[in-house]
């Protein structure tokens, strides 16, 4: 599987871009298009496919390890982890919680009405 074509990189988004990597990482392992042993690309080649640091990568790997969401295998590289569903489903939300929270605020500073936020939430869901 080529999961770098799964990866869209925003330069100008509010996360960093190992952010992004990593919460799309965990998101195709919650939806399931990740399988439990399944290799990942090595830091390097997801470096040159997504056109960032292997600096970036690596610190992207880290944190997955460090949730065990991944795990290292010394000469063979990088597998998904089994992992708690419910558990790494729940992180996501009140990540996405927290996230939602911060554009709210925004819209609410931009003079945006809660039936125009909905209204537009809804038709960006939607695409």
């Amino acid at each position: 599987m080529n999961i770098t074509m799964k990866i869209t990189i925003l330069p100008q988004g509010t996360l960093a871009i190992y952010e992004q990597i990593v919460n799309q990482l965990k998101n195709a392992i919650v939806t399931g298009e990740l399988k439990t042993g399944e290799a990942l690309p090595s830091i390097r080649a997801l470096a040159a496919d997504l056109g960032v640091s292997v600096i970036t990568t690596k610190r992207a790997y880290e944190e997955l390890e460090k949730e065990d969401l991944i795990r290292s295998v010394a000469g063979k590289g990088f597998f998904v982890c089994e992992y708690n569903t419910d558990y790494l489903k729940e992180k996501l939300l009140v990540m996405i919680e927290k996230r939602l929270e911060e554009i709210i605020h925004e819209a609410k500073q931009a003079g945006l009405s809660c039936d125009d936020f909905l209204e537009m939430a809804q038709t960006l869901y939607g695409e």
